[in-house]
């Protein structure tokens, strides 16, 4: 691995690309700390633990925005936008035939629905912006601080304040598509796994500095080890469907008679899941922070809804995470379409005969590895909270052992790139 790394920075345009993906990630941590004109930065810090670790829809941008969002910071939202838009852009392709037309055209239909995502990613940043300003004006940001964290009450100050998160924004998601563009490795996630790894060490010292807290810190890093290991073991797992292409003659040219194969990934899903199940979760216990904090409703939503450790909440997380396991992994592939390509360029499952039989074989092979994907996706993201239960640890892993999740497969990702840029200017000689 060593050798791997000293190759890449000896290869002078890897390593120019290496330096300039690390400058933004650094760029982004720096914007992150900085702090929002009309912000009462000390006040900040005396308020900002509340909800560090929170399960909440704030918590949920916290961790996406490596706790800028609690720090009031211009990047608060992080990429959290960004991400909420091209999940909702994906989800449209169903909805709106427009769409799923542009997405077959190639890569201008592709262009197209970028720019698309882009315009929905700085409306939603004006939501959420306000909706975060109003409720830090409002002291529900910060639940029982007590002191003010805006000096400012004024329009002005709160107009001043949504402009510049927006534009904030907008940054963060140029700064992904340069490094998509000129860096290495996919922009957008690895400013996710910034965000999400600039979290941890604080995580994991707070855990270290209660009571047991060596044995809970070391009974922890086993766990995340662990978890860490059977991550990339399930990532790199796929399930190869054979496909044959007969041959077939165009002019005076024979083509096909190649055999190839479908990958499918055990987790086609990805992290989604998680996100919308948390996200869904969170809506009742914010609905409850504007009600009556004595009625019975709104104490019954804080006791079973919000905490980590409820049965009630766990039951619910893991029905919702693979419920919406197989509900992402059928929007992102569809077998009649697969079949229909398959058909179109003359090829076949060996034994399946091509067009509806192979759609149906796609089916029956897409559920049964969804369930064994979803459950080990409820698995991965229950496993460190449960441990921390156990442990009777208060302070929570960022988003549990999704946070290992989303740093494990970028870090694949971002690995892999490397290697293939290597291998591209590695040569040998006509003798050895």
């Amino acid at each position: 691995m060593l050798s791997a790394f000293g190759r890449a920075f000896r290869t002078p345009d890897l390593r120019r690309k290496l330096l300039f993906t690390i400058a933004i990630m650094a760029l982004f941590r720096v914007g992150s700390l900085v702090p929002t004109p009309g912000v009462d930065y000390g006040n900040v810090q005396q308020c900002v633990a509340v909800l560090e670790g929170s399960t909440s829809l704030l918590g949920l941008v916290n961790v996406f925005s490596g706790g800028a969002l609690l720090q009031l910071s211009i990047f608060a939202l992080g990429i959290m936008p960004y991400i909420t838009a091209s999940i909702i852009v994906q989800l449209l392709r169903v909805v709106i035939p427009r769409f799923e037309v542009l997405h077959k055209e190639g890569q201008s239909g592709q262009a197209k629905l970028t720019q698309y995502t882009r315009y929905l990613t700085i409306a939603l940043a004006i939501l959420q912006s306000t909706t975060i300003v109003t409720t830090a004006r409002t002291g529900m940001l910060f639940p029982g601080c007590g002191v003010d964290v805006i000096a400012d009450d004024s329009f002005m100050t709160a107009a001043l304040m949504v402009i510049t998160m927006t534009a904030g924004t907008g940054m963060v998601m140029w700064l992904g598509e340069m490094i998509t563009e000129r860096g290495v490795g996919n922009g957008m996630s690895l400013l996710i796994f910034t965000s999400i790894a600039a979290s941890f060490p604080s995580a994991l010292w707070s855990i270290a500095g209660g009571s047991n807290g060596a044995l809970n810190f070391i009974v922890m890093l086993i766990v995340i080890v662990l978890v860490v290991g059977l991550v990339v073991f399930v990532e790199q797992s796929q399930r190869r469907i054979p496909v044959q292409y007969a041959k077939r003659m165009v002019g005076r040219r024979m083509y096909g008679g190649t055999s190839t194969y479908i990958p499918i990934k055990i987790n086609m899903a990805g992290v989604i899941p998680v996100i919308f199940a948390a996200s869904i979760l969170a809506i009742p216990g914010l609905i409850a922070q504007f009600g009556d904090q004595q009625a019975e409703w709104v104490i019954w939503i804080s006791n079973h809804l919000t905490q980590q450790d409820d049965p009630l909440y766990i039951v619910l997380y893991t029905l919702m995470v693979i419920f919406f396991a197989f509900f992402y992994t059928s929007i992102t592939f569809n077998p009649d379409e697969v079949a229909d390509n398959m058909k179109k360029y003359g090829g076949f499952i060996p034994g399946i005969r091509a067009g509806r039989p192979t759609a149906e074989y796609l089916d029956y092979v897409i559920s049964r590895i969804t369930t064994a994907g979803s459950i080990y996706l409820a698995l991965v993201a229950l496993l460190p909270t449960v441990v921390l239960i156990v442990l009777g640890v208060t302070t929570n892993i960022p988003f549990g052992g999704v946070s290992i999740l989303i740093i494990v497969g970028v870090g694949l990702d971002t690995v892999k790139q490397i290697d293939s840029q290597l291998q591209q200017r590695h040569y040998e000689g006509f003798l050895r």
